[in-house]
């Protein structure tokens, strides 16, 4: 799985001698953008997702940036989560909702999660506690190399990236069992590492 951070910042290389976490240590990428940013242009009203006012409580918010984007399949995976129907949550409450970004790894699902994450940095979305952006497959096989470069230009705009592969059960109706390949299972675990009140590996 790929964990990406904002390919126009370059993190230091450790020090000389410095502890390196065991090989088969595993900790959820880092966040380099953690909340919107001054000066960034606001996308225009037709490119920005909706809102919508939810009511009850979710361990966290699953947004999908377009339709088919795989939020269902996303939420059905995660302990306590909801998806929000291709809408920025808004609580009744006043309280800042916990959102997952999700999207297709083809070029309409990159291209509305830019979209989606240009809304957010800029200011114009809500306020959101957004986690990262999840990318999941669009086909069986390897994703081709251009999709997979704008993947991680896209993903430079979000606080984290995961690049999730392709399900071939989901394709015969099984969507809420853990799927059990290790890129799903250390986003899983990331996601209860960022957010105590998600339960890894459970389904709602």
């Amino acid at each position: 799985m790929q964990q990406s951070l904002n390919p126009w910042i370059t993190r230091p290389a450790p020090a000389d001698g410095a502890d390196m976490a065991a090989p088969e240590a595993h900790v959820p990428p880092a966040a380099v953008i953690s909340e919107p940013l001054r000066g960034m242009v606001e996308p225009d009203a037709a490119d920005r997702l909706g809102r919508r006012t939810v009511a009850g409580s979710a361990a966290l918010w699953v947004t999908g940036a377009h339709g088919g984007s795989g939020e269902s399949r996303i939420a059905d995976l995660i302990g306590g989560a909801r998806a929000t129907g291709h809408c920025w949550p808004v609580l009744q409450g006043g309280a800042k909702p916990r959102v997952l970004l999700v999207c297709r790894a083809d070029m309409r699902g990159l291209t509305a999660a830019r979209g989606a994450l240009t809304e957010w940095v800029s200011g114009a979305a809500p306020a959101v506690d957004l986690l990262g952006l999840a990318v999941l497959a669009d086909a069986p096989g390897k994703t081709p190399k251009p999709l997979r470069d704008f993947a991680a230009i896209v993903g430079g705009g979000a606080p984290r990236l995961w690049t999730l592969p392709w399900v071939e059960s989901w394709r015969h109706g099984d969507s809420r069992t853990l799927p059990p390949a290790r890129e799903y299972q250390h986003f899983i675990t990331d996601l209860a590492a960022l957010a105590t009140d998600i339960t890894p590996g459970t389904t709602n």
